[in-house]
């Protein structure tokens, strides 16, 4: 399931794992929520990301 959810990737970011079909770091998004921000903020801000995609990422991380 996580393969369906994360891509590393040499020719993307440099093997930096993304959001599939985006270019936006996983990292990205626990960044934001350890600063307080909330989901919805970071997807205001990388509007690729789908929030079903951004919930079953945290989803497998818990």
């Amino acid at each position: 399931m996580a393969n369906d959810l994360i891509v590393t990737d040499p020719e993307i970011l440099g093997g930096v794992p993304v959001f599939a079909g985006t270019r936006v770091p996983v990292r990205t998004l626990f960044d934001y929520l350890e600063d307080d921000y909330s989901l919805t903020e970071f997807l205001e801000h990388f509007p690729t990301v789908p929030r079903p995609l951004a919930l079953a990422v945290l989803d497998q991380s818990a």
